[in-house]
């Protein structure tokens, strides 16, 4: 069993008509899982503190998209938008996962607490420390991973991006850093261009970078082996707890990415994700919903991951 995180207040976060990071992504996953049988418990969201955020983000950054909330809003770039409550939503958005990944370190064993699934808005893992893009305004699970490491007390921390676009923010926010393990596989070529395989860490932080840049040409079953390789990786390092970066944008219908992925193949990465955890991060698996927007497939790609990571 699992727990889901979601609020009515994501729908806040407006984006340009036909803009596809819409707020009806967040409508139709919260749905999905409002009536699936794995999914144990409903939170609400929950506020960020300005610390946590600070702790991944130029301060700087935050104000200025603080400023231009209250403004009436505007665009970071042609692809990132702001209106007047982006920068509430965003910020219960990290709030919403920090809250989930402390309740999962001190939940008990078996506890659903300890796999929860966020689905918030606006998405993050492109948020870079001092440049939003992609989407993103703050990058979520960077700022949980954080969280875990500085207040958690935990030495490893690891991050599974499977988003068919690579997390260039997540990727820079902890490049230097021996305590989290970040490993991404994502479409070579596609937006924004990073992700090289060459790169893998600087300083005290070589070697905790993985990145499995993939063709558009890669098999569902070639997919699956390098997603394999990833885990593998990432097993060697023995983390303390997992998060999954979970985008559904490698779908093979997704109208802004698109890998080849069908149904039962998020089915499968969840059930490897939840292995890998009860291993090494004792169950401690914490999803939050990056891209995917098939919106008329989204639904069932997100319940068929929780399937999997419930092992349904």
């Amino acid at each position: 069993m699992l727990v889901s995180y979601s609020d009515a207040l994501y729908l806040d976060h407006l984006t340009p008509e036909d803009h596809p990071e819409c707020p009806e992504r967040a409508e139709v996953v919260s749905d999905a899982l409002a009536s699936h049988a794995a999914i144990a418990a409903h939170h609400a969201a929950t506020r960020g503190e300005l610390a946590d955020v600070t702790r991944v983000h130029d301060p700087d950054y935050v104000r200025s998209i603080e400023a231009l909330a209250a403004a009436g809003g505007g665009s970071l770039d042609p692809d990132t938008w702001i209106s007047p409550r982006s920068f509430e939503v965003a910020l219960h958005a990290t709030g919403t996962l920090v809250a989930a990944t402390a309740r999962a370190l001190d939940a008990a064993p078996d506890d659903p607490h300890r796999l929860p699934f966020a689905v918030v808005r606006p998405p993050g893992h492109h948020a870079r420390p001092a440049q939003g893009m992609g989407f993103c305004l703050f990058n979520n699970v960077a700022v949980a991973a954080a969280h875990a490491r500085a207040v958690g007390g935990l030495e490893r921390v690891a991050i599974v991006d499977f988003d068919v676009h690579h997390g260039n923010g997540t990727e820079e926010a902890f490049y230097a850093e021996p305590g989290v393990f970040f490993t991404s596989l994502h479409g070579k070529g596609y937006y924004p261009g990073t992700g090289r395989k060459g790169d893998t860490g600087s300083g005290r932080g070589k070697g905790t970078t993985l990145n499995l840049p993939l063709p558009l040409s890669t098999s569902r079953p070639a997919y699956r082996e390098a997603f394999a390789r990833a885990l593998d990786a990432v097993e060697a390092y023995r983390p303390q707890l997992v998060f999954a970066s979970a985008g559904f944008d490698a779908y093979a219908q997704d109208p802004v990415g698109g890998l080849g992925l069908e149904q039962e193949d998020y089915a499968w990465i969840g059930a490897r994700l939840r292995e890998l955890a009860d291993v090494h991060a004792e169950g401690r698996l914490v999803s939050v919903l990056e891209g995917g927007y098939a919106l008329d497939a989204l639904g069932e790609l997100v319940g068929a991951y929780v399937n999997g990571v419930a092992r349904r």
